[in-house]
């Protein structure tokens, strides 16, 4: 299902160096505002993968409601912090990038700002070896958040740490390797990032959230036994309204819904606007009521399948044997028959900030012209993976 506001930014001439990514300024804004009233309070970590450009990473924070950055990479939190994009930033994947880790033992106010996500003694002594110690370097506990039925077990396949003991033992190890214990995250995958779909997703939805917050309870305060925690961060764009006012939780996290990409159309409880696009012109006619643009193929990352293309707008649609291509997409549709070699061909990505790793640049759109253009990380020199 399309959602309402599912429309490309009125823009009267296709941007220059197509294919071009475009951000629709209203309904980013429109979208933060939405998730602030869904987060009921709680500030909003911004989750950093879900952009990929520091100037709309910026534009985020600067708006009440939201807080602190979750990464995805050490090196990525590491020029954010100096780059002043923020001094909080959680990385909320475990890391092996030694040299980096190695940058922020050695630098206090990196210390202070960067928060690394761990679920395992080894990885501490793989930490504590590079740096002969844990050096005071910040670390929180990543818990798994799927839901387990008897031997099923539904959701991401994250961490292995489950019980209190087992979340306890992981801290209590990082305290006695030097580690700093601060915060503890659970990212309820099964829950935030999938559609409602049908009956069934539902009821996993909902005992997922039952039995995590039973679990929740248990594991937050065995970890507070072993230090102070600063945050215990859940959520994101798909179920950051769906906690109550569970007073063990400090913070939620989201990023996908400031897009409102292809795959967050079909959620029951909101409708994010799109406002992330990309354009692309028309290179041959191969047939009537078919055409052919550049590129186009800007897959998402996940299990392999359709839904993972980008979707073209304004009825026109992929081709099944052929998807979204290398170097040219064929689509088709009664609009493709007015279609000229030049015409722009818009599509909406299927997930947020990945797309963003092909364009240097984001083209900022509103009321239908452009009032700035902005680099992406690409566009920075920045990969981090």
């Amino acid at each position: 299902m399309v959602r309402a506001g599912a429309t490309p930014p009125d823009l009267p001439l296709l941007v220059p160096g197509a294919p071009a990514a475009v951000v629709d300024l209203a309904a980013f804004d429109a979208n933060a505002d939405d998730l602030v009233r869904r987060a009921g309070g709680r500030p909003i970590r911004v989750a950093s993968k879900s952009l990929r450009c520091r100037a709309l990473l910026e534009r985020t924070l600067a708006r009440p409601g939201f807080a602190g950055v979750m990464a995805y990479s050490l090196a990525e939190a590491i020029w954010l912090v100096r780059t002043g994009t923020s001094d909080d930033v959680f990385v909320a994947y475990p890391s092996a990038d030694l040299a980096a880790l190695r940058t922020v033992a050695a630098d206090a106010a990196l210390r202070r700002a960067i928060t690394l996500a761990v679920d395992a003694t080894e990885q501490l002594e793989l930490w504590a070896g590079a740096l002969g110690s844990g050096a005071g370097v910040r670390v929180a506990v990543d818990v798994d958040a799927g839901l387990r039925l008897g031997p099923l077990r539904i959701g991401a396949r994250r961490s292995p740490v489950w019980t209190p003991s087992h979340a306890a033992a992981v801290a209590r190890h990082a305290v006695a390797r030097g580690f700093v214990v601060v915060g503890a995250l659970f990212y309820d995958a099964q829950v935030a990032g999938v559609a409602d779909a049908s009956a069934a997703v539902r009821w996993v939805k909902r005992r997922s959230l039952a039995q995590l917050a039973r679990r929740r309870t248990g594991i937050v305060a065995a970890l507070r036994e072993v230090a102070p925690l600063e945050f215990v961060n859940v959520g994101g764009t798909g179920s950051l309204d769906r906690f109550g006012a569970d007073p063990v939780i400090t913070e939620v996290a989201a990023g996908s819904g400031l897009y409102g990409p292809a795959l967050f159309d079909g959620y029951d409880g909101f409708a994010p606007r799109a406002a992330l696009w990309f354009a692309t012109p028309v290179v041959r006619r191969p047939g009537r009521g078919l055409v052919t643009v550049f590129a186009g193929g800007y897959a998402a990352s996940g299990a392999a399948g359709p839904d993972r293309l980008p979707r073209p707008a304004s009825g026109l649609r992929l081709l099944g044997l052929e998807g979204a291509g290398e170097v040219q997409t064929p689509v088709r549709g009664r609009r493709a028959r007015r279609l000229r070699v030049g015409d722009p061909v818009w599509f909406r990505p299927a997930k947020a900030g990945e797309v963003l790793e092909r364009f240097d640049a984001v083209h900022l759109a509103d009321a239908g012209r452009v009032v700035d253009v902005v680099p992406t990380y690409r566009g920075e020199g920045r990969n981090f993976g």
